[in-house]
């Protein structure tokens, strides 16, 4: 190996070095400034519910956990390639008021795992987070400080014993250990970070009761896909069966009629063929209709954000539109995401009274969070009304949830997660991409 090599190399190793480094002292530093301030707060917060105050207070905190942990899920793969599942159970409808949310993260056992975890890694972040800098820095201390000090300062060097007590031997001693503790500590990061990504896992993966748990959530999902996919082709066959067919027959009538009036009535048949081009072109709207209900043209063409974008111009009232996608997602995602906008903005046209609203679209930590809000007067229900319901039912088949916040008096907001990867924007999404 070259001395450019060589150099090369050991700029490489510290520049590893010192990535590692700071990642275990954010670890640290968390494990100790986050945890233990989330920790008191979650269990006060608890402790004051039989009193009312808890019930507003434990839910926020609670997510907070939940939030730290998905933090610590997102880092784990990202620096050590270790994959830690989500165990959680989706909100349930109706989920909107503090007491209903507060009973919905209690009876989820992930709930109770991120405290344990929470707790845990107050010891375990601290040492694991400061070994790699501490391994590195102390073996530099044992090579370039401790040989070199006289003999009258300290008692030695030596993570076991007083090294430099033994004179010429002990600073060689030092050189030689310290040595091996820098390069040690150099090279521990990724194999530290690893370890306690695996312990994270340990403590946040899920149970085998969480798995029956969301092995039962798939099947009710399936269950309910596959109804609301009979339902949409019921749709579509009665709308073909009574609209565009039924114009169509219409159309072969006329236009056969016409044929034998031309000769011995030219002016009906005339009136006849005017009458087959207007029902030609009632049944070409209709069917353009009914294919922008099943996946409309403007996905196609300008994706998600104009799609969204020419609903919100669609609707009576100021829209404000917030978009960053950095690609495109499946075609599938896309069209359950437009529709449920476009049902949003229609409960909002239709029953809010709202002066304005507004949507935001996002792309973060593997997952399309859809935002619609306005200021009209609050109090929607998901229990109440199908259209929540149904977008509900549509989002499901994706794994995604949605949650409804509306106090009365208002803002309403409804929060859409649909996890996804999302294509470069040079290479978009086949329509069959699932």
């Amino acid at each position: 190996m070259s001395d450019g090599q060589a150099g090369e190399h050991v700029g490489d190793l510290l520049r590893r070095w010192l990535g590692d480094t700071g990642r275990g002292l954010l670890v640290a530093l968390l494990s100790q400034a986050a945890h233990i301030p989330l920790l008191v707060l979650t269990l006060v917060s608890l402790a004051l519910v039989p009193v009312g105050v808890g019930v507003l207070l434990a839910p926020s905190a609670l997510l907070a956990v939940r939030a730290l942990a998905d933090q610590q899920r997102v880092w784990a793969a990202r620096w050590s390639g270790v994959g830690i599942p989500r165990p959680y159970r989706a909100a349930p409808p109706g989920a909107t008021s503090p007491a209903r949310r507060l009973w919905w993260l209690l009876r989820d056992p992930a709930t109770w795992r991120d405290l344990l975890w929470l707790v845990a890694a107050i010891p375990v972040g601290l040492p694991l987070g400061l070994l790699p800098g501490f391994l590195a820095v102390y073996g530099l201390e044992g090579v370039l400080v401790a040989p070199w000090l006289p003999p009258s300062i300290g008692y030695g060097w030596g993570p076991f014993w007083p090294l430099r007590d033994w004179g010429a031997a002990g600073a060689a001693g030092c050189v030689v250990l310290g040595s091996a503790l820098a390069v040690g500590g150099l090279r521990a990061g990724p194999g530290v970070l690893k370890g306690y990504a695996l312990y994270s896992r340990w403590m946040l993966a899920p149970v085998r009761g969480a798995l029956e748990h969301r092995v039962q959530e798939l099947t009710e999902t399936r269950s309910e896909t596959v109804d609301a996919s009979a339902a949409e082709l019921r749709r579509i066959e009665r709308d073909l069966h009574d609209g565009a067919q039924a114009r169509l027959v219409a159309l072969s009538m006329n236009i056969g009629l016409a044929e034998e009036l031309m000769k011995r009535d030219p002016q009906g048949a005339r009136r006849l063929l005017a009458e087959a081009r207007e029902t030609s072109g009632a049944a070409l709207t209709e069917l353009r209709g009914l294919v922008r209900g099943i996946h409309p043209p403007v996905l196609a063409e300008r994706g998600l954000d104009g799609g969204v974008r020419a609903l919100a111009l669609a609707l009576p009232l100021p829209v404000d539109v917030t978009v960053e996608l950095p690609g495109r997602a499946a075609a599938p995602v896309e069209s359950a995401a437009y529709f449920a906008v476009a049902e949003m903005l229609a409960n909002v046209a239709k029953h809010s009274g709202a002066r304005r609203a507004w949507i935001d679209l996002h792309h973060a930590d593997g997952a399309l969070t859809v935002i619609v809000g306005d200021d009209g007067r609050g109090g929607a229900d998901p229990a109440a009304g199908s259209g929540i319901r149904g977008i509900e039912r549509r989002l499901a088949a994706f794994d995604g949830t949605t949650v409804v916040t509306s106090p009365p008096g208002g803002p309403t907001v409804v929060t859409m997660r649909i996890p996804c990867a999302l294509s470069g924007p040079e290479n978009p999404p086949s329509p069959g991409a699932g």
